[in-house]
């Protein structure tokens, strides 16, 4: 980074970024801390700006006014992006920074923000397609912006950051089952579960183990299969990155490996987690990459 990078950086709002993610991120931050700055401080703006928009949905006690929240959040963002007015507060002039520096595409914005609006909307996902089309507005779109900061160069790798991060929000809402029920989510498709004779009371239940099992199986199979058809992707990114992308899918690897030996464990609240020692153990394993 040469003296100019450091004069234009606003080291006290990226700082305000490192600290959230480090207090909110348990997951992310192991991984992130691995990367070399500017990117850096990239992944911690970008983990910000998503965790400020979990933050008015998971926050909400009014709908309608987290709707409104949501939609002023959203046009403050496309302001941004779009070289317009910038809203005050640490988070944007983070974001301004960072999208200075890589110019990001505004659709994977508009992505997330779409799949944020469908979690304050009383609805219910009906089949396996708006199950993927979720998991690729909250999480695909994130993996497309991280691997415009880390760098790439094969024309595959989009496609793969989208398998990625359906990988990666399938390990979560497994992870999360029991959790989610207690405020009236449910990500599975409902048309599963009638076929397995269930509804989301019986399974947090577990009342019909055998039933339970199956579909849970079926989903820890299309996360595991995810995980595999995206594996290239980690040889694609920049070298200098490589670490941390394999090892925030490492921990979630890991979580999924979990619910595997044990299904039912997907109703705990709170939902099944790594200790901190055990993010560290992963993070300072070697790279694949590494002869």
């Amino acid at each position: 980074m040469n003296k100019t990078d450091y004069e234009s950086r606003p080291d006290d709002a990226l700082r305000w970024c490192k600290e959230l993610v480090k207090k909110r991120a348990g997951n992310f931050y192991w991984g992130l801390r691995l990367l070399p700055e500017p990117r850096r401080s990239g992944l911690y703006t970008l983990y910000a700006w998503m965790r400020q928009a979990d933050d008015i949905v998971d926050d909400a006690r009014d709908p309608h006014l987290a709707k409104e929240e949501l939609a002023r959040f959203a046009e403050e963002t496309r302001s941004l992006l779009s070289g317009g007015k910038r809203a005050a507060g640490s988070l944007w002039e983070a974001m301004s920074w960072m999208h200075s520096r890589w110019n990001l595409p505004s659709e994977p914005f508009e992505d997330m923000i779409k799949g944020q609006n469908a979690d304050l909307e009383e609805r219910v996902i009906l089949n396996e397609d708006s199950l993927f089309t979720y998991c690729q507005q909250v999480a695909s779109s994130v993996g497309l912006l991280c691997i415009e900061i880390w760098g790439y160069e094969d024309p595959d790798a989009p496609a793969l950051a989208v398998d990625r991060g359906i990988a990666l929000q399938l390990t979560n809402i497994l992870r999360d089952i029991g959790v989610d029920a207690m405020s009236g989510r449910c990500y599975l498709p409902a048309a599963q579960l009638s076929e397995h004779g269930l509804d989301i009371t019986s399974l947090v239940g577990w009342r019909r183990p055998e039933s339970c099992n199956s579909l849970i199986e079926y989903w820890i199979d299309q996360a595991r299969s995810r995980y595999e058809s995206s594996l290239p992707l980690d040889q694609m990114v920049d070298p200098s990155c490589r670490r941390t992308l394999e090892t925030m899918t490492a921990i979630y690897r890991r979580l999924l490996s979990r619910l595997e030996q044990d299904p039912q464990r997907v109703i705990n609240v709170p939902g099944v987690r790594l200790s901190a020692f055990e993010k560290i153990r992963v993070a300072l394993r070697p790279s694949r990459g590494t002869s």
